[in-house]
């Protein structure tokens, strides 16, 4: 297992990890999802021996990894620019970590074909790597990095330059190969649909410190903050004042530019105090009790085909209706409400 404890780091002369613990189970795929900025290459650097932090631990199965030099971490790296070698073929560019640790030749061959038929490239060992697809070479870069068995995966943005249709392709394949692997792994990405598909465990990065952490639906359906919301787009935000404590049935009432709202809240406030409010459609697919169904009135602005349903906007908010309203109708929308940190 994978652990690090209370790692800081600075940047010219500023703050860029402040306090960093996680852990990375046996088969677990645990996911760094944040802007750029926010510290996440940084983090698998120095996983990786290729930077030190100023303090706290790195350990793997309790041993402190500090003296330890990369290429003897047994670590796996993949990264967006494929990192592949063009003078070789593709058998060499995946044989290459196992021709380093001098396994014997009839190893090799057994080990790559394995591979190649994993990735569903059998029959391309001859091939150049420049006349592949970006699909295909971040398929042989995943090879590469399997083929020493790795005690641990670790990919920074790898599937950043690829389309979108190849790019979810690529995200299955990847996450049923981890699955069957079980290899544990710490995948990198500003894309929340990559971290949702291939996470078991999110990881929200914000100015250096992990703001939530959680399942996939866990952290969508509750982000804790105003930040992890709108970098999440989880739903709409508004603005608040509270009006009332410990009202109908120990909630709180809250004053918004759409009328007053009852709210349960875990937070602590003050009557008079301003909040955050998360709004989402009712009924989310991930409602939680403490939401109460509300209907409102909005003044459509904008609608934008998407797919199969319509993007609704008007005065500030956005939502998801299977028909599209005309410009300038005034529609009712069910939503529910919850109070953000």
């Amino acid at each position: 297992m994978l652990e690090l404890r209370d790692i800081f780091k600075t940047y010219e002369g500023k703050p860029l990890l402040r306090g960093i613990s996680f852990s990375v189970a046996e088969g677990e795929t645990v996911c760094l999802l944040g802007a750029s900025g926010s510290g996440k290459s940084t983090l698998l650097r120095m996983i990786a021996g290729l930077e030190n932090p100023e303090s706290g631990l790195i350990l793997f199965n309790g041993f402190d990894l500090a003296q330890t030099p990369t290429h003897l971490r047994d670590f796996g790296l993949v990264f967006q620019d494929y990192g592949l070698f063009p003078h070789l073929n593709i058998f060499d560019n995946i044989a290459f970590g196992l021709k380093m640790r001098s396994l014997p030749p009839s190893e090799i061959s057994l080990r790559v074909a394995a591979l190649l038929r994993q990735i569903n490239l059998q029959g391309f060992e001859t091939r150049k790597v420049t006349d592949l697809s970006g699909g295909e070479q971040q398929r042989v870069a995943l090879a590469r990095a399997l083929a020493p068995q790795p005690r641990l995966l670790m990919f920074d943005e790898p599937l950043g330059a690829l389309d979108r249709t190849l790019k979810e392709s690529l995200l299955q394949e990847l996450r049923s190969i981890l699955h069957e692997t079980k290899i544990p792994a710490i995948y990198v990405t500003h894309d929340q649909d990559e971290a949702f598909t291939i996470a078991d465990r999110i990881l929200l990065l914000h100015e250096g410190e992990i703001v939530r952490a959680g399942t996939s639906a866990e952290v969508w359906s509750n982000p804790g903050s105003a930040w992890a919301a709108r970098f999440l787009d989880a739903g709409n935000i508004l603005d608040g004042v509270i009006k009332r404590m410990n009202d109908e049935g120990g909630r709180m009432k809250v004053e918004t530019a759409f009328g007053d709202f009852f709210v349960q809240c875990e937070h602590h406030h003050l009557a008079g105090e301003k909040v955050l409010l998360l709004v989402k459609q009712f009924p989310s697919p991930t409602r939680r009790g403490a939401r109460g169904e509300v209907e409102i009135k909005l003044k459509v602005e904008d609608v934008l085909f998407k797919r199969d349903q319509f993007e609704v906007r008007g005065e500030g908010l956005v939502f998801q209706l299977k028909e599209g309203p005309a410009v300038g109708q005034v529609i009712k929308v069910k939503i529910e409400v919850e109070c953000l940190k």
